[in-house]
């Protein structure tokens, strides 16, 4: 505890690198010498929720009492009652599991997040199959196809003749414009830290679980890092990497095709921190001047899927009451994030949206010298640029 306590706030004009980090050095530094990194062996796996039942563990310790007592006798008449047992144990862990999901299922119908975690879980589709043998050399065969295909994406762009128009002939600058962002205060602060999910992400100095844990002991240094950010235009180099790990688009797939797999990428929680705080200004500034697309239900606060589909339905229906002609055009782009050119983005921030001052600069940091490895068990990959393309995993990158 004293050791966390001893740990200063910087000055806030210091530039934002070096705050972000010699606090992370510092963070990294006390976690070794308090809790030094040491490798176990976990045999035992974690039980499951619905074996956490009394009556589950005692139909247990019955199963567990016959078999003992076949296994010294051997009679056929302690073997039926093991046989007996063993049904009844099976079939109450069955009814109890089937109860399990439908009350998740039932509390939580309107979080289509979970519902799909639960849906994996279920059918065994999270079930994750990768080479046997990660390498350095595979981790880095990754690299260079994620790499790759990006590059035929964006050649193949580049190569169609399109009309340049720059993003001020479309459409004409919003009347209120956004050049500054509003400098956040310890309450603001600790409310976005309750509301992000806590991942940890390998470039974490300590896990986030910790962080938020002895949140109240470096909430100066918190407060610190997010306004000198925001203050000076600037996007901390350390948030600017991101560890990815291939992962097979089904389990179905063949493991040994790298066109089965897509890069997943990790970000450290910090940025997401100064992405959301980022995000909130951002998002009030597009809903307040009617910015965004109407009929936008992506990422969009009470829009789903579902708002989506009743729209298009609506519309359908109307139609035909109408007595006209649907025409529906669904279009799929491949690696849509991460082929997003950068200068017309920040064109269209500028000229559509309204962004300017700090606020352009900061996102202007945000979308260059970005950095990425691919990482696998104990094995990564080198560091690789990213030339084009928004963060994936990031909270600003859907907006």
């Amino acid at each position: 505890m004293g050791i966390l306590q001893s740990t200063p706030a910087e000055i806030l004009p210091a530039p934002c690198n070096f705050i972000v980090d010699n606090f992370n050095s510092r963070l990294k530094s006390t976690l070794d010498s308090v809790a030094p990194l040491l490798t176990k062996t976990i045999k035992r796996k974690p039980t499951p929720p619905w074996r956490k039942n009394n009556e589950i563990n005692e139909l247990k310790r019955k199963c567990r009492s016959a078999e003992r007592r076949w296994r010294k006798n051997k009679l056929t008449v302690h073997y039926e009652i093991l046989r007996q047992q063993l049904k009844s144990y099976n079939n109450a862990v069955r009814k109890v599991r089937i109860s399990h999901f439908s009350q998740l299922i039932t509390n939580h119908k309107n979080n289509p997040r979970l519902l799909f975690s639960t849906f994996n879980i279920l059918t065994g589709s999270n079930s994750n199959k990768v080479f046997k043998t990660p390498t350095d050399d595979l981790c880095e065969n990754f690299a260079d196809h994620f790499r790759t295909k990006i590059k035929d994406i964006r050649s193949c762009l580049l190569s169609h003749q399109v009309l340049s128009v720059n993003a001020s002939e479309l459409l004409s600058l919003p009347e209120e414009t956004l050049e500054s962002f509003a400098l956040v205060d310890a309450r603001t602060l600790g409310r976005v830290f309750s509301q992000v999910n806590p991942t940890t992400c390998p470039l974490d100095p300590i896990p986030t679980s910790l962080l938020k844990s002895f949140y109240g002991f470096f909430e100066e240094q918190f407060l610190n890092i997010m306004n000198c950010s925001l203050q000076m235009g600037v996007f901390p180099t350390a948030f600017k990497m991101a560890v990815v790990k291939p992962l097979l688009k089904k389990s179905n797939l063949d493991p040994n095709v790298f066109d089965n797999y897509r890069p997943v990428s990790n970000l450290p929680f910090l940025s997401k921190i100064l992405e959301k705080l980022v995000f909130n200004q951002v998002n009030d500034f597009l809903n307040r001047n009617n910015i965004l697309e109407k009929h936008q239900s992506g990422f969009r606060r009470n829009h789903s899927t579902e708002t989506a589909l009743l729209k298009i339905l609506n519309d359908i229906r109307w139609n035909l009451d109408n007595k006209k002609l649907t025409v529906l055009v669904l279009l799929d782009l491949s690696a849509a994030f991460d082929t997003v050119d950068h200068h017309i983005l920040l064109n269209r921030l500028s000229h559509l949206v309204g962004l300017s001052g700090t606020v352009l600069n900061w996102f202007c940091s945000y979308l260059t010298d970005r950095c990425f490895y691919v990482s696998m068990d104990t094995c990564s990959s080198g560091t690789h640029e990213i030339g084009c393309g928004v963060p994936q995993g990031s909270i600003l990158g859907p907006l």
